[in-house]
């Protein structure tokens, strides 16, 4: 935002954006009114929300960037101690962990935007195409430690191996999704996992 927020209104808006990621992931953005958005989050005046945003469509984009930090603070700090492939299928463990936890409900917070949006609004889909690349990227970074530990051959092409892994992992958050267990997900990264380690040194 161009304006300086009191800390008040920093709190307030950080309230909306979380009020609104919440719901939007649960009944997705359609599905969320504004209405909805302000009573979650305990907010009586609409003017506050349009102050702070403008519009529904500026209020989604928070949201984007809200569930990109949520997501990179979780994949973040376990991409970047990769030192072996056991470091890997830990990183495995723990997103499968993560769905069980949520009952197999909702899929992956931009994944489910990017679904909803991707076509319908071209600056959301320019932001959560930069989440992806962001995602990609830690997910290259970790590889690429694995890389330079001997792990995996200096000619794995990491850059090809991180969108496949994550690629993988969107499709295996899907049927999550759709058939309410992990099977599918732990199935397809730990094949994926296999390929990588394909690449290690003879």
């Amino acid at each position: 935002m161009a304006r300086k927020l009191t800390a008040k209104g920093e709190a307030t808006r950080a309230r909306i954006v979380a009020a609104a990621a919440g719901l939007m992931y649960e009944r997705g953005v359609a599905g969320t009114s504004t209405e909805d958005v302000l009573t979650a989050a305990g907010v009586t005046s609409p003017s506050q929300l349009y102050h702070y945003f403008g519009d529904k469509r500026s209020l989604v984009r928070a949201v984007i960037e809200y569930q990109t930090e949520s997501m990179l603070g979780f994949q973040k700090p376990l991409l970047s101690r990769l030192d072996s492939f056991e470091a890997l299928e830990a990183w495995r463990d723990a997103v499968v962990e993560v769905q069980r936890a949520r009952n197999c409900a909702g899929g992956c917070p931009i994944g489910s935007l990017a679904a909803e949006l991707a076509d319908q609004d071209p600056a959301a889909r320019g932001d959560l195409n930069g989440t992806f690349g962001q995602w990609e990227g830690a997910i290259r970074d970790g590889l690429a430690s694995l890389q330079h530990r001997g792990e995996l051959d200096p000619a794995a092409d990491v850059d090809q191996l991180s969108l496949v892994l994550l690629t993988a992992l969107q499709g295996g958050l899907l049927m999550t999704q759709v058939r309410r267990d992990t099977d599918a997900l732990y199935a397809v990264l730990t094949a994926t996992i296999d390929h990588i380690r394909a690449h290690a040194p003879a």
